[in-house]
């Protein structure tokens, strides 16, 4: 069917549309023939038909406006998938010997020993880079620096060396680095040192050029990322030091994410803008305890279950589409189907029902709209038939910007006053500040990303989980989370769970992102 045809099949039902709301409307206020006339309806009650016929009238005109809109607007498919590639099997190797030395990271463990024997391995793998960058080490943590023709706008390449524990039954050892059905196997294969190779490589690469870069460039890499500890402070720290101001930091958190939201298949770039904040918080509740035999009303367990299940069915939280939500949204609208399309891409008269409904289509995509709250511990009587003089839940709570720490943690407490809780912060910190997505960095982050990536589209996106960038924003206005890195069910199962793996072909793709980063700063 030619364009114009299908433009004026979708007039003709936008038009339809509206007409209809527009009947119906003036239906109401048009008595039928040959029927005896109505009690006299005093001017209120006549006021109030009115002003529904209205109400009718304005949802017909609106409804037929965003038909029109989605009707008009392209359909489009994400092309971009992995190309082969002769280097493919080279990296995967390098990446393979990374995954094979164990830097599994214990909270509030001294480790150093460990990062020390990995940053041996890094120096076999990338002879160039550790030959012309300079070089500093803090308790593991590293810290290169490349002299660029100028220093008045640096840029920070991100990426952690430590990995969760592996624990379980894996199909290769979680520290084999096997390759095999075209991936890479192994904790930490694709969080993170999928990226840590990848810049590496992108350097060595350069360097082999004889390239030296416009601006100067860092690479960092901490120690303590998966529990949050003082690696990246003491990396942050040291720049400080020697007061460097980065014009760009990027570090992991989006990716290369496939199928984002239900409904919306293929490719995109999942670009991070900015992170929740984050608590850890817990609720006791006391009482004198007794005999299990002659249980009193509103026991400890009693109380804190009713407060668990009045804040998981009716959340206290305020739903709020930010602009970085809605940009998200209006750029993968295109790439739906009719009526995911419809809604997304007409946030303007959906957004009040998208943000009733979006729990049960996506917890993901529910998550960026408010703070969240999970219930994750719980502890009471050491015995069953003792009733507990005290047993408390401890639950891990995302703040959102609309709603940030403070007045989040005040709308929780208040909750649990109500069923005699008391409530304790173990641990809190609020969301960072949002990269301006119409600014300098994030639309470059963009170029680069569709130089590199060609067809893949582009997307705003919230993190809702931590990372080291955060700690950045003391030095940074423009914190990006992105890993140039397929991010497929099998990558996403595998984080921090069993079989992890990282995909060979997606490699030289990440290896160009960092290089074309690094000559972007050229065009500044």
């Amino acid at each position: 069917m030619k364009k114009r045809h299908k433009r004026a099949l979708a007039l003709m039902a936008a038009k339809k549309a509206g007409e209809l709301f527009l009947d119906k409307a003036a239906a109401r206020n048009v008595p039928k023939r040959r029927q005896p006339e109505p009690p006299k309806q005093c001017p209120c009650a006549k006021a109030a038909k009115t002003a529904l016929a209205g109400v009718g009238i304005g949802l017909g005109t609106a409804l037929g406006a965003a038909v029109l809109h989605t009707a008009l607007t392209p359909k489009k498919k994400s092309q971009y998938v992995p190309v082969p590639d002769d280097r493919a099997m080279d990296y995967a190797r390098k990446l393979s010997a990374m995954v094979q030395c164990d830097t599994t990271s214990h909270a509030g463990v001294e480790e150093t020993e460990k990062f020390l024997a990995f940053h041996r391995e890094l120096e076999k793998l990338f002879p160039l880079v550790h030959q012309n960058l300079e070089k500093t080490v803090i308790d593991g943590n590293l810290l290169f620096y490349w002299k660029g023709r100028t220093s008045a706008a640096p840029i920070v390449l991100m990426s952690h060396q430590d990995v969760v524990p592996a624990e379980g039954e894996w199909l290769h050892p979680p520290f084999s680095g096997a390759i095999v059905d075209g991936k890479v196997w192994g904790r930490g294969a694709f969080d993170t040192k999928a990226s840590l190779m990848a810049f590496f490589q992108g350097v060595e690469e350069l360097l082999a050029e004889g390239y030296v870069p416009e601006c100067d460039v860092f690479l960092a890499s901490s120690c303590t990322e998966e529990w949050a500890g003082d690696g990246a402070p003491k990396l942050v720290a040291e720049l400080q030091r020697r007061n460097v101001r980065p014009f760009l930091v990027i570090d992991e958190g989006g990716g290369v994410i496939t199928d984002p939201i239900g409904g919306v298949k293929g490719n995109f770039a999942m670009v991070g803008v900015f992170e929740k904040g984050k608590a850890d918080v817990r609720f006791t509740a006391r009482s004198s305890g007794g005999h299990a035999s002659a249980p009193g009303k509103n026991t400890p367990i009693a109380r804190l279950s009713a407060f668990v299940h009045e804040v998981e069915t009716r959340p206290p939280f305020r739903r709020k589409f930010l602009p970085e939500v809605k940009a998200m949204f209006r750029r993968l609208s295109p790439y739906a189907p009719f009526h995911l399309r419809l809604v997304m891409g007409n946030l303007w008269l959906f957004g009040p029902v998208m943000k009733k409904v979006m729990p049960a289509i996506s917890a993901q995509a529910a998550a960026m709209l408010q703070t969240t709250i999970a219930f994750t511990m719980q502890s009471g009587s050491d015995a069953c038939n003792v009733l507990p003089q005290e047993a408390s839940v401890s639950a891990n709570m995302r703040f959102i910007p609309h709603q940030g720490e403070r007045e989040s943690l005040e709308v929780i407490r208040a909750v649990a006053a109500k069923y005699g809780l008391e409530m304790e912060i173990m641990h809190s910190s609020d969301y960072t500040k949002p990269v301006d997505i119409r600014g300098a960095a994030f639309r470059q982050v963009e170029r680069v990303i569709s130089d590199t990536f060609p067809e893949l589209p582009v997307c705003p996106y919230v993190m809702t989980g931590a990372t080291d960038a955060s700690f950045y924003q003391a030095i940074c206005d423009n914190c990006i989370r992105f890993a140039p890195v397929v991010a497929g069910p099998e990558q996403m199962r595998g984080m921090h769970g069993l079989n992890e793996t990282m995909g060979v072909d997606c490699l030289p793709g990440a290896v160009d992102f960092y290089k074309n980063l690094i000559r972007a700063q050229e065009e500044r």
